[in-house]
C-alpha cells in the first residue's frame, strides 16, 4: 500500500501518472504511424540477383516527386540522403528488388529472403538473427564508432564545465551499438582516423567518399591580402562536439583576427547563454546562425575569409570541412574530423584553444600568394574527390568489389554443390 503525506501530495501523483501514461500513449502512436516507419520497395526492369534490403534513410522516398524539393529539406543539403538513394540505385542497377527503410526504423520484420543487408545504424544488431545466415551484411559507416563518439563529447563537455563553470547538454549522443560485430564487411566515409575506431572488430573495410551536395565556381575575384585575417567555423547541431567553444574561446583572445559563425546556435540555448559574450558583444566576431549552403549570402561569406577553424571532436567524414574546401577554404582542423588536408591545410595535434591561435596566425601571416595557392589545392581536391559523381562512381567500383569477394564465392559454391 502506497500512503501519501497529503491530499495535495496525491493529487498531485495522479496528476503525474495521468500526464504520463497520455505521453507513453502519444508517442506510442507515433511511432506506430510515423511515415520512418513505411517500407518502399523497387524493383529492377528485369530482376535477376534477388532482394536487397537498405536501412539508411526513407525521407527521400517520401518526398512528392511533382514538387520541387524544399530548400530545408535534408535531401537538398545533407549527403546522406542523396547518398542513401545513389546506394539503392546501385543495387537495382544490377538486378536486385530493394526494399528500403529507415534505419531508425524498430518495427520492420523481414517478410522476404534477403541476399544483402546494408544498415547504419542499430538495425544490423536487431535484424540480423531474422535474416538467412547466407545474407551478406554490409554496415555502412558514416560516424566514429559510437563509443568513441560519446566518450569524445562527453569530454569535450567536461572540458567545458572545468573552464566555465557550466554543464552543457550533450547533443550528439547515440546508444552504442554491435553493428560491425554482426556485419560481414563495411563500407566507411572518412579517413583512417574513422577506420581506426572499428578496425577492432578485424571485418573487411572499404573506403567511399562521401559527397558534397554543391560545386562552387572558384572565386576568381578574391582579395586574399584582404581575406587573410578573416576565418569561419562552420558546423550543425552538437556545438561542442563540433568545437565551437574552443574557436569562440580562441579569438576572444584575438581581436586582430576575424571570426564568422555559421551554425544554428540558437537551437542550443544552453551553449548561447553561457558564450552570449563571445557570440554576440565582441566586434571581431559574428554569429550568422544556419545558413542555406547554396545561397549567395553562404557563398559571400565564404569569398570574404580565407580559412575554416573546425576543431571538431568525432567525426565519420567532416561534411562541413568538405562543404568549406569546395568553396576554397584552407581547413584547419581536427586530427577527428576525419578530413586529409594533405598541404593544403592544417591538422590540430589536440584542438587547445592555444594550438587554435597559434595556427590562425600562422596561416594568416602567410603571404598572399601562398594562401591563394593552399585554396585553390583545397578547392580542386573537394571537387576531385568529393563530389557526387566521384561518389556515385567509387561507390559502384566499391560495391562490385564486395560482390565479388563476398556473394560471387557463394554462388559459385551453391552452382557446384547442384
Amino acid at each position: 500500500m502506497i500512503r501519501f503525506r497529503s491530499p495535495e501530495s496525491a493529487s498531485w501523483v495522479r496528476a503525474t501518472s495521468t500526464w504520463q501514461l497520455a505521453h507513453n500513449i502519444k508517442r506510442a502512436f507515433i511511432q506506430a504511424y510515423s511515415p520512418l516507419n513505411r517500407a518502399v520497395r523497387l524493383e529492377p526492369d528485369k530482376r535477376t540477383n534477388g532482394r536487397v534490403l537498405v536501412s539508411y534513410y526513407i525521407e527521400p522516398y517520401l518526398l512528392d516527386s511533382a514538387k520541387p524539393i524544399p530548400r530545408d529539406h535534408p535531401y537538398y543539403w545533407h549527403p546522406s540522403h542523396w547518398e542513401c538513394t545513389e546506394i539503392v540505385r546501385s543495387f537495382v542497377e544490377r538486378g536486385y528488388a530493394v526494399d528500403v527503410i529507415d534505419c531508425y526504423n524498430t518495427r520492420f520484420i523481414p517478410r522476404d529472403t534477403y541476399e544483402i543487408f546494408l544498415d547504419p545504424r542499430h538495425n544490423m544488431e536487431r535484424l540480423t538473427p531474422l535474416l538467412p545466415k547466407e545474407c551478406l551484411k554490409i554496415f555502412h559507416i558514416d560516424s566514429a564508432h559510437m563509443l568513441f563518439h560519446n566518450a569524445a563529447e562527453c569530454q569535450r563537455l567536461l572540458a567545458v564545465q572545468q573552464r566555465r563553470g557550466v554543464t552543457l547538454r550533450n547533443r550528439r549522443f547515440e546508444p552504442p551499438n554491435l553493428g560491425i560485430e554482426y556485419a560481414d564487411c563495411a563500407t566507411f566515409y572518412g579517413n583512417r582516423f574513422t577506420h581506426g575506431t572499428f578496425s577492432y572488430a578485424g571485418k573487411p573495410m572499404y573506403r567511399v567518399p562521401l559527397s558534397i551536395p554543391f560545386l562552387y565556381a572558384w572565386p576568381e575575384a578574391k582579395d586574399f591580402e584582404v581575406s587573410r585575417r578573416r576565418f569561419m567555423w562552420l558546423g550543425s547541431a552538437g556545438l561542442v562536439h563540433k568545437g565551437l567553444d574552443l574557436v569562440l574561446e580562441a579569438f576572444a583572445e584575438m581581436p586582430e583576427l576575424h571570426l564568422t559563425v555559421c551554425g544554428p546556435v540558437s537551437d542550443e540555448k544552453d551553449f548561447e547563454r553561457a558564450y552570449s559574450r563571445e557570440l554576440y558583444s565582441l566586434p571581431n566576431i559574428k554569429t550568422v546562425g544556419w545558413v542555406d549552403i547554396a545561397s549567395p549570402q553562404f557563398i559571400d561569406i565564404m569569398r570574404t575569409c580565407v580559412g575554416l577553424v573546425y576543431p571538431s571532436c568525432s567525426e565519420g567524414g567532416g561534411g562541413s570541412a568538405l562543404v568549406a574546401l569546395a568553396g576554397g577554404l584552407i581547413p584547419i582542423l581536427s586530427y577527428e574530423s576525419s578530413v586529409d588536408v594533405h598541404d593544403f591545410g592544417m591538422i590540430l595535434p589536440s584542438s587547445s584553444v592555444s594550438e587554435i591561435q597559434e595556427a590562425v596566425t600562422a596561416l594568416a601571416s602567410l603571404p598572399a600568394a601562398e594562401l591563394q595557392t593552399m585554396a585553390r589545392k583545397a578547392w580542386e581536391y573537394a571537387r576531385e574527390n568529393h563530389s557526387r559523381d566521384c561518389f556515385t562512381r567509387e561507390w559502384r567500383r566499391t560495391l562490385g568489389a564486395i560482390l565479388e569477394k563476398h556473394v560471387a564465392p557463394l554462388r559459385r559454391g551453391m552452382i557446384a554443390s547442384t
